[in-house]
């Protein structure tokens, strides 16, 4: 579970192209594209996770920022499934814009406290890179926070690196403030090893 103690910073990372990595599922689990009928699903799991007040909330925000573009999500949803076939997490290979143009970004990584451990957040991760490069969509920016520190080793092991001053979608890049707040969460081999791949 997220640990919301730690302090809320903006944090960009960039990855320049997929690499190649393992992230096998549990038996019987699968990920498949969205389907339209996912969208409740997706706001329980956010909330679930703390990123919204109530599902309602969830649910309004996904009616504002993705029902519009139904079809792209369609193409660019994905959604690891039981076996039973119940949603149990999600990761949109979505876009954003900087300096004008669109920008391939990792949107909404997200598993449900009930599945987490399994590894899904490392295969939903992969499988958006997947796309991405399907797409011919790379480089691929995604915006994060130090309390994420969990997922932020997720995307690291898959090719992400933090910007020191790059950003896109019009985020303050506070990559001081977030390096500090590592400090306190990360091994300092870790956090000497992530500065030492920074982007500009």
């Amino acid at each position: 579970m997220l640990d919301r103690t730690i302090p809320y910073y903006n944090m960009i990372l960039r990855c320049d192209a997929r690499r190649s990595i393992a992230a096998p599922l549990p038996s019987g689990y699968s990920i498949r594209r969205f389907q339209p009928g996912d969208a409740c699903a997706w706001a329980q799991m956010e909330y679930e996770v703390g990123d919204f007040a109530s599902p309602e909330d969830a649910g309004q925000y996904f009616d504002k920022t993705f029902r519009p573009h139904m079809d792209e999500l369609l193409k660019r949803g994905s959604i690891a499934v039981t076996p039973d076939g119940a949603p149990a997490g999600s990761c949109f290979a979505w876009f954003g814009e900087r300096d004008g143009k669109t920008a391939a970004s990792l949107h909404w990584l997200v598993v449900s406290p009930r599945f987490q451990g399994l590894g899904l957040g490392k295969a939903l991760c992969a499988e958006a890179l997947r796309l991405f490069e399907q797409l011919g969509e790379f480089p691929v920016y995604l915006h994060t926070q130090p309390w994420s520190w969990q997922a932020v080793m997720i995307y690291r092991r898959q090719g992400f690196r933090l910007c020191q001053t790059d950003t896109f979608d019009g985020y303050e890049n506070q990559f001081a403030q977030a390096v500090e707040t590592l400090r306190r969460v990360l091994p300092e081999s870790t956090l000497d090893e992530m500065l030492a791949e920074v982007h500009a």
